[in-house]
């Protein structure tokens, strides 16, 4: 017997070896038929990673800002809460965004 790797024909299969190759088949024809035409976009993580980006954005900005004018009404410290608490929103603010852009996919 020879080690060519040309010389492996299918008449001397086993039925373990006919259900692999049919698996892998069937996988082979699944992933053909999932993947995207060239003229489409593959998905659209960008668009979704971008909406996150700016909902962070504004999310801080507007939090920061409500937290800030909540302070200032109680402890009546105008306009030194919003400053600060506006501040402090943005920097929420990319950290998460610094965050999300480390994870994958």
């Amino acid at each position: 017997m020879t080690d060519d790797p040309s010389d492996l024909a299918p008449h001397g299969t086993d039925a373990r070896a006919q259900a692999l190759d049919a698996r892998l088949k069937a996988a082979k024809a699944r992933a053909s038929g999932q993947t995207a035409p060239l003229d489409q976009p593959a998905s659209d993580g960008g668009y979704r990673a971008g909406n996150r980006v700016l909902a962070d954005l504004v999310g801080g900005l507007t939090g920061g800002l409500f937290l800030g004018w909540v302070i200032d009404q109680f402890a009546g410290t105008r306009p030194w809460g919003m400053v600060v608490m506006l501040f402090f929103g943005i920097f929420v603010a990319f950290r998460n965004i610094i965050r999300r852009s480390g994870e994958a996919g």
